[in-house]
């Protein structure tokens, strides 16, 4: 499996650096960040580089690496990559390079639990747990709340500017905290649209999540809407919410989950996936792009955009991002917003010929609009040059909204005797997958 795990800042500095068969080169770090730098963007989860496998995934900004002289498996290194950082995660209660320095004692003790000469070995925290000395030094608030601005573009399940949940500076270690579980409905949308604003294809990929700091761990029961049906016939139309296909995490008994819409979960310190969900039914999409285009001149173009945000007006998106892609042979680009637009930009970049319109906060109902003019150099017309417009794409979020209606009806605790109320906290998160409106 693995020969060394590490991890490294986003300046490239070694902070964990575990060797477990000393037959790889101690200059390896070094290796994959520069290799990782001459990627545009995020490199590769995996690349080869010397005949060194590299697999890497990044939390908080930070590079979690694994390498070996043979061939990875991908899925299962990026799994245990990715249940190694989960683990750090809940016992830290974050991931960020102050707080990896000040507990790189317990980072090892964490790694030596976790993996035996590279091999996976208990990749649970609820494992671990009983087996780690070393308590966690916790930041101070200042740096915790540094380290959760979105500096640094991260691919996870959300992205750095996730509306933050009481439970992200938890550590399961902390004997003195409340007795509380967090539960979370993320949904990720994939949407294509025409130049019409019509849904050409559309989907879903959701899960429920829970952050577990209950004490004694306490079986749960969880249930869901009552008009929930698992698996879609051929033809079918129902009101209700059907997903196409779900599974679950291994505490979760879902035997009750057809006939009663329940789950019982015997639920793991820390932080877990209960159930993952697709969906790819019909569903009202919470905005729309219209996109005009007019051929003012031989050499110019002026492209209309119109966004709206088709949702109750009681939600909030806490951010939107559209880029729409223009004629790599366009001489100036002009972007103007509405007059007296508040908390939107509109940016040209001309190295990758992208307009960039950003808007901090938009409210359910409202309608913005963005206005382009493009100069074309002399080498190219207006006519052919319109077809190299678009497609635009779109990123947002909108807290406390799910597309699916997929609800969290109750969460109560199944032990008999215990007369404990401990304090539930639910949130919706909506975020873009793929968001695309062709031109």
């Amino acid at each position: 499996m693995f020969s060394q795990i590490f991890i490294l800042s986003p300046r490239g500095d070694t902070i964990i650096n575990r060797d477990f068969r000393s037959d790889l080169p101690k200059s390896t770090p070094e290796t994959f960040f520069r290799q990782a730098k001459t990627y545009s963007g995020d490199a590769n989860p995996l690349f080869n580089v010397d005949c060194i496998q590299f697999a890497h995934i990044k939390r908080g900004g930070l590079y979690i690496v694994g390498t070996s002289r043979f061939n990875l498996q991908p899925a299962m290194s990026l799994e245990l990559l990715d249940r190694l950082a989960k683990e750090i995660k809940d016992f830290c209660g974050v991931i960020n390079e102050e707080v990896l320095r000040k507990n790189f004692i317990l980072i090892y003790e964490i790694l030596d639990e976790s993996f035996d000469f590279g091999y996976p070995q208990l990749m649970a925290t609820e494992q671990i747990k009983p087996l780690i000395v070393n308590e966690p030094i916790q930041p101070q608030p200042d740096s915790v709340m540094n380290s959760l601005r979105p500096k640094i573009q991260t691919f996870n399940i959300f992205v750095p500017n996730t509306m933050g949940s009481q439970a992200v500076q938890r550590s399961v270690l902390n004997k003195n905290q409340a007795n509380e579980i967090f539960v979370d409905i993320y949904e990720k949308l994939n949407v294509l649209f025409n130049s019409s604003a019509y849904v050409i294809n559309q989907s879903i990929e959701g899960c429920i999540q829970m952050t577990s700091f209950l004490q004694g761990n306490p079986p749960l029961k969880l249930a869901l809407n009552e008009d929930l049906q698992i698996g879609r016939q051929q033809g079918q139309y129902s009101a209700g919410v059907i997903l196409d296909d779900c599974n679950f995490h291994e505490c979760v008994n879902a035997n009750e989950l057809d006939m009663n819409k329940t789950l019982r979960i015997q639920p793991p310190d820390g932080q877990f996936v209960v159930m993952n969900y697709r969906i790819s039914g019909d569903y009202a999409a919470p905005f729309r792009l219209f996109p005009i285009i007019e051929e003012i001149s031989s050499s110019k173009i002026e492209v209309t955009i119109k966004l709206k945000a088709c949702f109750d007006a009681k939600i909030i998106a806490s951010y939107a991002n559209i880029r729409i892609p223009i004629p790599k042979q366009t001489a100036n680009a002009y972007p103007e917003l509405v007059k007296n637009a508040q908390q939107e930009t509109a940016e040209y970049d001309s190295n990758k010929k992208i307009i960039e319109w950003q808007i901090k906060k938009l409210c359910g109902g409202q309608e913005r609009s963005l206005k382009i003019k493009l100069t074309l150099q002399a080498t190219q017309t207006a006519h052919t040059a319109r077809k190299e417009i678009g497609p635009i794409a779109m990123n947002f979020e909108i807290p406390m909204f799910n597309v699916s209606r997929l609800q969290i009806k109750y969460l109560r605790i199944e032990e008999r005797g215990n007369t404990t109320n401990p304090h539930r906290w639910v949130r919706y998160i909506t975020q873009s997958s793929s968001y695309v409106c062709r031109i």
